[in-house]
C-alpha cells in the first residue's frame, strides 16, 4: 500500500518568543520530512506581515515547500498582484488560495470576492508558476446552500486552475469519501488531482468545540459527551483524542488517501506522534 504525502499548516505567532517557538516546532516537523508547510493569513490581510515574516524565515531555514495562504476578499487585484511578485522572488512555488473572512467592520467584499475568482486572477497573472490548493468542506461549507452547490464550486475552482483541495478538518471518514466519489463522479480524477485531507489533532476540548461549530465541521456525539466527561483531565484528552484522530486516518490510508494535511496548531506534539504512528514517516 502506498503511504499517502503529508504536510502541516502553522498560524504567524503574535509575539517574538512565539516566533521562536515556532522555527522550532519547523525544525522537529521538519525531520519527519513532509510535502510542505502552509502558513495562514489573517481576515482581510490582518496578519500580512506576520505572515510574510514566517514564510520568509522558513524559506530560510530549510528547504523543504513553504505554501502561504492568500486570501482575496476585501483586497483589489492590485494588492494580490503584488503579493504574488514577492512570493515568486521568494522561490515560492505553492499557494493555498482562499476566499478569507471580512475584517471586522468592512463591508466591501472587494475586485475579488470569492476563491474562485482569486484563482482565476492567479492563473492570469501568473500563468502556471504556483501550484494552487484551495479549500474543500466534506460536511459542506457553513455558508452554502446545498451541497450540490459547494460541490459545483469547488469543481469550477478544479476547472479555473487549481491543483488540489484540502479538506476542512472533519472526523467522519464517510463524508471525505461521499466527497471524493462524488468528485468522481463529476469527472475530477482525484489522484491526479488529490482530495488532501484536512486532519485536525485534538488537545483541547473547548478550543475544538469552538472550531467546529465556527466552520461547520461536525464532532461525533460520542466524541463530544466523552470530551465533556473528561472535564480538565488534559491527559484523559490527550489520549482519547489520540485514539479518535488516529482511527480516523487508518480508515483514510485504508481507503487510499493520497494525502493528509494536518492542522498543527503550532504543536510538536501530537502531530509528530500520529505521523509515527501511522508510519508515515
Amino acid at each position: 500500500m502506498t503511504k499517502p504525502a503529508f504536510s502541516f499548516e502553522f498560524f504567524p505567532a503574535k509575539t517574538e518568543l512565539g516566533h521562536e517557538k515556532l522555527l522550532s516546532t519547523y525544525d522537529e516537523l521538519n525531520k519527519l520530512s513532509p510535502a510542505y508547510f502552509s502558513v495562514t493569513y489573517g481576515a482581510g490581510g490582518s496578519t500580512r506581515n506576520r505572515t510574510l515574516d514566517i514564510v520568509q524565515a522558513l524559506c530560510a531555514r530549510g528547504d523543504t515547500d513553504i505554501a502561504p495562504h492568500i486570501s482575496c476578499i476585501g483586497d483589489d487585484k492590485a494588492e494580490i498582484a503584488e503579493l504574488l511578485d514577492l512570493y515568486k522572488d521568494l522561490g515560492i512555488k505553492r499557494l493555498v488560495a482562499l476566499r478569507g473572512d471580512l475584517p471586522s467592520g468592512q463591508v466591501g467584499m472587494g475586485e475579488l470576492p470569492f476563491a474562485l475568482d482569486l484563482v482565476k486572477f492567479i492563473r492570469e497573472y501568473s500563468g502556471d508558476h504556483f501550484h494552487i490548493e484551495v479549500a474543500a468542506y466534506p460536511e459542506m461549507h457553513p455558508q452554502a446552500r446545498s451541497f450540490a452547490f459547494d460541490v459545483d464550486n469547488l469543481v469550477n475552482k478544479y476547472q479555473a486552475g487549481a491543483n488540489a483541495p484540502i479538506t476542512q478538518f472533519f472526523y467522519n471518514a464517510d463524508s471525505y469519501l461521499y466527497l471524493r466519489d462524488t468528485l468522481e463522479k463529476r469527472g475530477i480524477d482525484t489522484v491526479a488531482q488529490p482530495l488532501i485531507a484536512g486532519i485536525m489533532p485534538i488537545t483541547n476540548s473547548s478550543n475544538l468545540v469552538r472550531f467546529a461549530d465556527s466552520c461547520g465541521a461536525d464532532i461525533p456525539r460520542y466524541v463530544r459527551k466523552q470530551l465533556s466527561d473528561f472535564g480538565d483531565d488534559r491527559k484523559a484528552i490527550r489520549e482519547f483524542g489520540f485514539d479518535v484522530v488516529y482511527r480516523l486516518c487508518e480508515r483514510l490510508i485504508a481507503e487510499g488517501v493520497p494525502a493528509m494535511h494536518f492542522y498543527s496548531m503550532n504543536k510538536v506534539e501530537p502531530n509528530k506522534r500520529l505521523v509515527e504512528a501511522l508510519g508515515l514517516a
